[in-house]
């Protein structure tokens, strides 16, 4: 199965979950991004990371890291590998540079530690056309069974509050979505806007 590049485009604050951040990656050389809402301390120490900032004593992923390192164990790849039930499924694929071995890994503990290896990102196509965003310009584009993610797990809504909108609501409301960099909110108003459309 062909493997498609992700790289880190945005990790701000979810406007949809309390305490809770949303991670953004993105297809490399594509339109798709891939939004996972993630738990506070591993938005931080995907933030630390990428910021370059030290903390006075070592988080638990920097601890990986070093433990790994003291015994010449590197992380090749991170694969975002299975999405089931709304659950992403992750894996480290480590090396001592004579074996590989793979380890299950919860998406945000994986991209937390990827930013630290400063090791490529994976998916596979059928978890982008079902989880992901399309970018058209600067439109966000629905795609199917993308709902509202827990901590790297998706969970199924039938309803929404757009429902009893118009067509020009709705419109500006997508609008300062877009403005907002909202992208859970634009893709649940886009989707109601292409129901509309096709019945």
């Amino acid at each position: 199965m062909k493997k498609i590049k992700l790289d880190i485009v945005g990790l701000s604050y979810s406007q949809t979950q309390s305490g809770a951040y949303a991670l953004v990656l993105g297809e490399v050389n594509g339109r798709r991004r891939l939004p996972i809402i993630i738990g506070s301390f591993e938005a931080q120490a995907i933030a630390i990371e990428i910021e370059k900032m030290t903390p006075s004593r070592p988080l638990t992923h920097d601890l990986f890291k070093s433990f790994a390192q003291a015994y010449h164990i590197n992380i090749q790849e991170i694969i975002i590998y299975n999405l089931v039930d709304g659950i992403f499924y992750a894996k480290l694929v480590c090396s001592d540079g004579k074996k590989v071995v793979e380890i299950d890994a919860r998406t945000s503990d994986a991209i937390a530690m990827a930013v630290r290896f400063e090791c490529p990102i994976y998916t596979y196509e059928f978890i982008l056309s079902s989880a992901g965003i399309v970018i058209e310009g600067n439109d966000f584009v629905y795609l199917e069974n993308l709902n509202e993610p827990g901590d790297d797990k998706a969970t199924v809504q039938q309803g929404n509050n757009y429902a009893s909108l118009s067509n020009e609501e709705l419109k500006t409301k997508l609008n300062e979505a877009l403005a907002e960099e909202s992208y859970e909110k634009a893709a649940k108003i886009r989707d109601e806007l292409n129901k509309r459309r096709a019945s």
